[in-house]
């Protein structure tokens, strides 16, 4: 099941206010990473989402001209 750009910022959020209250460097660094990583998951979905609609874009348009 694919998630959603929404899904991966949320998480990405929540990562980030867990490294806010981190009091453990490692815990700290952990929650960085984790933040970093559900960002770009994000980007990546969001990425796909633009080319798939650009791709569903272009298939109407040749479809209109026919």
């Amino acid at each position: 099941m694919s998630q959603s750009y929404e899904f991966y910022c949320a998480r990405a959020d929540q990562a980030a206010a867990a490294a806010n209250k981190a009091e453990l460097a490692n815990v700290r660094d952990r929650e960085l990473r984790a933040e970093k990583t559900w960002r770009g998951l994000a980007e990546h979905a969001r990425a796909v989402a633009e080319e798939r609609a650009k791709l569903v874009r272009d298939k109407q348009a040749e479809a209109d001209a026919v």
